[in-house]
């Protein structure tokens, strides 16, 4: 059986903090279930153990009519409505500290009702494209993210890895490629867009491609993603 782990991502040191190595699971698996979630809602599960790195790193929450659970759990005056979204749309703010006003004791006083957004989250998608989840607030986040070690059950894992690391650097590097230069800047953006089109850096004639055929090819499998239903993800 093809299984080997990945080294630690290249990831910029802005405030170096240390963990152990943290296993992320098969990539393989880990990668399906991602990219079937981001249609679903329905994310893998993520072995934080006693992280809290993503409740302190000045996040601001944002809740839909669809949280009610975590709407009613918080309380009201930590509620505001969401900057230019319908009504029922709402945001947690956050303490002078950067925590998430629920944390308690270094514990989710809510976790039960959290919100979609708590659920959903999953830094790993930061070790998969090879990036930082921001800057110096982010040190928790990105200490985890640096021990991360994911598995290959088969070289194809590995080469899927590596495409979703090509694909972040692309759109970092050469955003004068896109229409405008528009490619995200916010990190998670970047890192899911990364998974979505990684197909792309998996192609034989991408050495023959300029860097406008690619970004071309970027957009396109974006779309083709975002048109397609959760059950359209082979396993890799």
């Amino acid at each position: 059986m093809y299984r080997q782990q990945t080294p630690p991502p290249a990831i910029p040191t802005h405030r170096m903090v240390q963990e152990a190595p943290v296993d992320a699971g098969d990539f393989a698996d880990w990668l399906d279930h991602t990219l079937q979630g981001l249609h679903s809602g329905t994310m893998a599960p993520v072995p934080c153990g006693d992280c809290r790195g993503c409740c302190a790193s000045g996040y601001f929450i944002p809740l839909t009519p669809s949280d009610s659970a975590a709407a009613m759990a918080i309380p009201a005056p930590l509620l505001s409505p969401a900057p230019g979204m319908p009504p029922g749309y709402q945001v947690l703010g956050r303490t002078a500290q950067g925590a998430c006003p629920m944390l308690e004791h270094n514990h989710c006083s809510i976790y039960p009702a959290r919100p979609q957004a708590c659920r959903a989250y999953d830094c790993r998608v930061f070790a998969a494209a090879g990036m930082a989840a921001g800057p110096d607030s982010f040190s928790r986040i990105n200490a985890r993210v640096r021990a991360w070690r994911f598995s290959y059950g088969s070289s194809h894992a590995r080469a899927a890895h590596q495409a979703v690391q090509a694909a972040a650097r692309f759109m970092e590097e050469k955003a004068s490629a896109f229409p405008g230069g528009r490619v995200p800047r916010r990190p998670d953006e970047l890192a899911l867009l990364a998974l979505k089109v990684h197909a792309v850096f998996l192609r034989a004639d991408l050495p023959t491609l300029t860097g406008t055929a690619i970004a071309e090819a970027v957009i396109a499998s974006s779309r083709d993603f975002d048109a397609r239903g959760p059950d359209a993800h082979p396993r890799q």
